[in-house]
C-alpha cells in the first residue's frame, strides 16, 4: 500500500491532492486529520485507489490513515503525516453576490480574482453550484475585466427559474491558479433567484415593456438617447440603483430620482420629468431610457441586481464588458469561454461537467426565458 504524499514531506504540493493505492486487495477505509477544511475522496479501480476530492489547503499538516484487507481478511494499515507548501505567491477570489441577497433571473455568478489566472482548467474544475432546481449553465473567463485582473462568469443557459437557491463553492485553497500562485482560502455563498421581471425598451417605438413572472404587466413610453448619444443594443442587466442619482454631463448636472443602472459608462432607466412630452414620440436624451416620474417609481421598486433589460432598435451596437454583458452571448459562444468547453450540469447535490454535445436543445423562448439571438448586435 502506498500514500502520497509520503509521510515526512515538509513541502507536498497541495493541488496534488491525496492517492492512496493497494496493489494487493482492496483498501477498507481512508481517513484524514487536519486543523484545516475536511478532507473528503473517493474510492476507484475496485477498491484499489482512494484520491481526495479537492486541493489540499497550503501551509497545512496532514495524517493519513489506511487500511487495507488481503484477498484471506489480514488487514494492513499505513500512516503517512506531511505538510503542504507554503507557496510563494497567493491570489484571493471575491463573489460579487450577497448572503442571502435577491437577483434577478439573469444573473450570473461573478468571481474576481486578484492574480492573473493561467491555470484556468484548474481553477474552474475547483468550482461547484448547486441548485434547489436542476439547470444547466457554464463558465466563462474574462480577462481584462475591469473590476479584476482575472474574472469568471456562470451562466445558466437560459435564465433561472424564479425561486432558485444558488449555493456556490470555490474549492480553491490549494489551487495552482498560475506557476507558483496558489489560492489559500475556500469560498462559499449563498443567494436566491427572485421574481422574474424583464424590461424590453424599443429606440424606435419609443415603449418599454415590463414583463414580471411571465406575463406583460406595464407598457410604458419612454425616450431613448438622441443621435449621437444613442442608447446601445444589447441584452443588459441591472447592476445597481439609488434614488436620486447625480447626474453630470456638457450642459446639465442634476439629481435623478428613481434610477435602475444598466452599463457601467452610465446608462439607466430613470425618472425624466423633464421630458415626459417627448417620452412615446422622440429620442431626446443623453442615452439613458427616460421614463414617467410614476411609472419610473414602479420599476425602480421592483428590480433588483440581474433584471434583464433588452434593447433593440438602435443603430448603435452594444459593447463587451461594458456592464454585465454576459447575456450577449450565445450558448455556443459562451461555452468558447470555458476553460473545459464542458456545460456543467448542476442541481441540489452539486455540480458536474459534462459533454455540451450530450444535451437536449433548449426549448427557452426569447424575451421572457432567454435573451434574444445578437442582441448586442445594431
Amino acid at each position: 500500500m502506498t500514500i502520497s504524499p509520503a509521510s515526512g514531506a515538509g513541502g507536498a504540493d497541495p493541488s496534488q491532492g491525496i492517492t492512496v493505492t493497494t496493489t494487493a486487495g482492496k483498501l477498507k477505509n481512508v481517513s484524514v486529520r487536519t486543523a484545516g477544511d475536511p478532507v473528503t475522496g473517493a474510492y476507484s479501480g475496485g477498491g484499489t485507489a482512494w484520491h481526495s476530492t479537492w486541493a489540499l489547503g497550503v501551509s497545512q499538516s496532514y495524517t493519513v490513515t489506511a487500511t487495507a484487507a488481503a484477498a484471506n481478511g489480514t488487514t494492513t494499515t499505513r500512516t503517512s503525516t506531511f505538510r503542504t507548501l507554503t507557496p510563494p505567491s497567493t491570489f484571493t477570489t471575491e463573489i460579487v453576490e450577497g448572503s442571502g441577497q435577491s437577483y434577478g433571473v439573469g444573473m450570473p455568478i461573478i468571481l474576481y480574482f486578484s492574480q492573473k489566472i493561467t491555470n484556468r482548467a484548474a481553477v474552474e474544475r475547483a468550482l461547484q453550484v448547486k441548485t434547489s432546481r436542476p439547470i444547466v449553465g457554464a463558465w466563462y473567463w474574462d480577462y481584462p475585466c475591469g473590476m479584476a485582473v482575472t474574472c469568471a462568469y456562470f451562466r445558466p443557459r437560459d435564465y433561472w427559474p424564479a425561486g432558485t437557491t444558488v449555493s456556490f463553492t470555490g474549492h480553491l485553497n490549494g489551487v495552482e491558479g498560475a506557476p507558483g500562485v496558489y489560492g489559500y482560502h475556500t469560498l462559499t455563498q449563498t443567494f436566491v433567484i427572485g421574481q422574474s421581471v424583464i424590461a424590453v425598451g424599443s429606440t424606435r417605438t419609443h415603449h418599454t415593456q415590463i414583463y414580471v413572472d411571465g406575463k406583460l404587466r406595464y407598457d410604458w413610453p419612454i425616450s431613448t438617447g438622441r443621435p449621437g448619444d444613442d442608447t446601445p443594443d444589447g441584452s443588459y442587466l441591472t447592476i445597481e440603483k439609488e434614488n436620486p442619482v447625480l447626474m453630470t454631463g456638457p450642459g446639465y448636472s442634476l439629481e435623478v430620482p428613481w434610477s435602475v443602472r444598466f452599463t457601467w459608462s452610465g446608462d439607466y432607466y430613470h425618472d425624466a420629468y423633464w421630458s415626459v412630452s417627448q417620452q412615446g414620440y422622440v429620442n431626446v436624451s443623453h442615452g439613458c431610457v427616460n421614463l414617467p416620474p410614476a411609472d419610473a417609481e414602479i420599476y425602480y421598486k421592483m428590480a433588483v441586481p440581474g433584471d434583464p433589460i433588452t434593447i433593440v432598435g438602435s443603430p448603435l451596437a452594444g459593447t463587451w464588458d461594458n456592464g454585465w454583458t454576459m447575456w450577449f452571448l450565445s450558448w455556443n459562444r459562451y461555452l468558447r469561454g470555458s476553460a473545459l468547453h464542458e456545460a456543467v450540469l448542476a442541481g441540489p447535490d452539486g455540480s458536474t461537467f459534462v459533454n455540451p454535445a450530450t444535451l437536449a436543445p433548449s426549448t427557452a423562448k426569447a424575451p421572457l426565458q432567454t435573451a434574444p439571438y445578437g442582441n448586442a448586435n445594431a
